[in-house]
């Protein structure tokens, strides 16, 4: 008889799992798949380039109907679970049908955080978050000339940077005085500044966001200091928040996500959680790379090998046109640490890289990304870097000779 397990949720990490499972334990479990969403899994990652009208979106879906039918997994899409009797080891979903499992799974992700400031509610205010977000973006950007894109990270940014493409006037209004200011230092902060000015996006920086204008939909956004934006559209960009809603529903351990153990399991017997939903180590992940190692891991687990989740290492890359960009780690100077920094500013060109007992801590690179990977590598591996130190801030290519022969 196949174990019978229940995944709540199935965007790119619940998806990615059940590949993975079904690759570790092939016959071992009958699978079920609640989905809130419409569709079936989807690169959430190239919701940028759809926006930025570089990709079409049936190009980014990664798991559709045909994916889970095609391989025995039963998905239910536009079905919300409401209810887990732990007891009876049996989810109930908002239309009423019951079933029963031996193995629950949740992956329910994370929401984008809307400033609850007046006027959020307008017509013209949306996340960047989903296929919705972007539809309804697209079609703004045809009618409407003026954005604002409140936050300036990650996202943000990349938002900003695909309505400017679609032919809008676009202001980015962020809380900070340093964009990405989770991957950049305050050099190149500034310098990713003046590059996106270049191409024609607008900043208000230290905006603090106080209301949102509008009687039937936005004509601004008025900052705390007086300061007013004009604007048809605003796009919230300001962070994600776990959906943890359905592990409080059941009494699971939940500190700022689901709390998991390094096998991913919660704080209930049988009951495991991954992705941007859960809390490890007192850690939060929203990129897609550690999300995708503990997919790995709790296959393995559920296949029955022994494997654990030790936190993950991650890096970022900047995917708006034209500009290099790659931080990874904790780049912070402080009195422990030793930066190393060479820096080209008429080029645009920063690099930064933080060494502790000559090891690698974080690095900065802009304009120039050249042997990122290299030091991604080695600040994974947290390998003594001294023979390399007086070229490490220019990458992998001049260490001395006798280590060559190790590529």
């Amino acid at each position: 008889m196949k174990q019978k397990l229940i995944l709540i949720g199935s965007g790119m990490v619940g998806a990615r799992f059940i590949e993975r499972l079904l690759a570790e334990a092939p016959n071992q479990y009958d699978i079920r798949v609640f989905n809130k969403e419409p569709n079936g899994g989807y690169n959430r990652i190239m919701l940028s380039p759809v926006l930025a009208g570089e990709k079409p979106l049936p190009e980014i879906m990664t798991h559709d109907a045909d994916w889970f039918e095609a391989r025995s997994v039963h998905l239910h899409t536009s079905t919300e679970v409401v209810g887990v009797d732990q007891a009876a080891k049996t989810i109930t979903t908002r239309q009423g049908d019951v079933y029963d499992y031996d193995t629950l799974v949740i992956a329910t992700g994370s929401a984008p955080f809307i400033i609850p400031v007046p006027g959020h509610e307008l017509p013209g205010v949306v996340a960047f978050r989903d296929v919705r977000d972007v539809n309804l973006m697209i079609d703004a950007s045809s009618k409407k000339q003026k954005a604002v894109v409140i936050g300036g990270g990650l996202l943000g940014l990349e938002a900003a940077n695909g309505l400017i493409k679609r032919g809008m006037d676009v202001t980015v209004v962020h809380l900070g005085d340093v964009l990405m200011e989770m991957q950049m230092d305050a050099v190149s902060g500034k310098l990713l500044q003046k590059s996106l000015e270049k191409g024609g996006m607008k900043f208000v920086m230290q905006g603090q966001t106080a209301e949102i204008l509008g009687d039937t939909h936005v004509t601004g956004v008025k900052m705390a200091d007086g300061r007013i934006v004009e604007t048809d559209l605003v796009v919230m960009a300001v962070g994600i928040r776990p959906n943890v809603g359905v592990g409080k529903k059941m009494g699971l351990e939940v500190n700022r996500g689901i709390v998991v153990n390094d096998q991913l399991e919660t704080s209930a017997k049988d009951i495991y959680a991954l992705g941007e939903c859960v809390e490890h180590r007192g850690q939060l992940y929203g990129l897609v790379a550690p999300l995708y190692e503990q997919a790995q891991v709790l296959a393995e687990t559920l296949a029955g090998k022994s494997a654990a989740y030790q936190g993950s290492f991650v890096s970022t890359k900047l995917k708006v046109t034209g500009i290099s960009l790659f931080s990874a780690g904790d780049f912070a100077d402080s009195d422990k640490t030793d930066s190393l920094v060479y820096q080209d500013l008429t080029q645009n060109v920063y690099r930064k890289v933080v060494l502790k007992e000559n090891k690698i801590q974080g690095a900065v690179l802009f304009g120039d990304v050249t042997g990122s990977n290299w030091i991604f590598e080695n600040l994974v591996s947290q390998n003594d870097v001294s023979v390399y130190r007086d070229t490490l801030v220019f990458g992998d290519g001049f260490a001395p000779s006798p280590s060559s022969d190790n590529h």
